[in-house]
């Protein structure tokens, strides 16, 4: 284990790290502050970078409020898709093209304060983060595109990451997947975070956005509320391996994100469970979306042509021209040549006839084949 895993799944405050003192004491005492003591250095990390953070946050508001009131965010693509679907590897690839911006690393992990620190810091805070994710060994750094949903989690605590943190307490937070199930009013404020969000970016860039976070896949009702003139990609993959894959990604979260020891004796379930909802939701709504401003996407096509693939995709959306990006992208893609992806074993056949039962809807849309007799 490369040292600065060690020392972030012993220490790292996580997507945590970027949450004011005010959010992070009503977290601790929503759990009593029941944290193990091999959990409190994380703990501790967090509780002294939320100070930090309110005041750099006071500071950000005062400093910056007045232009964020009068940015305007042009309708962002949204790239939809389970977790270990390929979402990061489309929104690499799609990010290649610099007349879009997007959420870097520093940034999702940082909203309240990332336009007055990130020039200082993200160097600093990018000596300690692994050249891989832990997850799949994709390479990233402070810079990488991210996912909006870690900067909504650290904004409103109204994010299902957060039975990462908390796992022996999903359920609190498990309602935030779709919101179907949150109180009145609390898909307003999250809204009203992300809006926030996308406005600071958009001050920065000047750029439309690009943004990818697997829980929007069962939210394009909320998302449509919100920017109705929006576009949306979606991937697809195939649903044995985004098992294999989703299983092992919550194990590696519980490790570099966890306040609390996680069960796992019924990890299965949920990961069934999760990508259930998400695809209820998803097939109901997708329709939702306005024709020319959605189109889909399967990851083995994605890598096995990926030029072809976002050619397509600009084609179906009417994105600007894509000859103007695609000699960056040929040079993107010659840099992912030595990749090797994880290898899992094979599932139990008990197992994939669950899977396969329970997600056949999945199954059937794509045409991805069954587990057989």
């Amino acid at each position: 284990m490369d040292w600065r895993e060690w020392f972030l799944a012993r220490f790292g405050p996580g997507f945590l790290g970027g949450i004011v003192f005010g959010d992070w004491w009503r977290l601790l005492s929503e759990r009593r502050f029941a944290i193990p003591p091999s959990r409190l250095p994380r703990a501790l990390a967090i509780t002294l970078q939320s100070l930090q953070n309110s005041f750099l946050g006071r500071r950000e508001r005062r400093r910056h409020g007045p232009d964020l009131e009068r940015t305007v965010v042009e309708p962002p693509l949204f790239i939809l898709g389970h977790w270990r679907s390929g979402t990061t590897h489309l929104h690499n690839l799609l990010t290649v093209d610099r007349r879009f911006a997007f959420p870097n690393n520093y940034q999702a992990c940082f909203p309240h304060t990332f336009l007055g620190t990130e020039a200082r810091s993200a160097r600093r805070i990018g000596w300690f983060i692994p050249r891989r994710r832990p997850m799949d060994n994709v390479a990233w750094d402070m810079t990488s595109p991210q996912e909006d949903e870690f900067a909504l989690a650290t904004l409103t605590q109204k994010s299902p990451c957060l039975s990462w943190v908390f796992p022996a307490h999903r359920e609190r937070y498990e309602r935030y997947l779709t919101f179907r199930g949150a109180a009145d009013g609390e898909a307003d404020e999250w809204l009203g975070a992300l809006e926030l969000f996308l406005r600071k970016l958009t001050w920065k860039y000047r750029r439309p956005l690009i943004l990818k976070s697997p829980p929007h896949t069962c939210r394009i009702r909320l998302l449509l509320r919100k920017f109705p003139q929006a576009k949306f990609v979606h991937v697809h993959r195939d649903p044995f391996t985004v098992f294999q894959s989703s299983r092992w990604t919550f194990l590696v979260n519980f490790r570099w994100q966890g306040l609390e020891r996680p069960r796992l004796d019924d990890l299965d379930d949920w990961v069934i469970r999760q990508y259930r909802e998400m695809y209820d939701v998803f097939f109901e709504e997708r329709k939702l979306i306005p024709p020319g401003r959605y189109h889909e996407v399967a990851f083995e096509d994605l890598e096995r042509d990926p030029l072809g693939a976002v050619r397509a995709t600009y084609e179906a959306l009417g994105l600007p021209d894509f000859g103007s990006v695609e000699a960056d992208l040929v040079r993107y893609v010659a840099s992912l040549s030595g990749y090797r992806k994880n290898a899992f074993p094979d599932l139990a056949p008990d197992l994939r006839g669950r899977i396969f039962r329970e997600w056949r809807a999945s199954f059937e849309e794509w045409g991805y084949p069954s587990p057989g007799p």
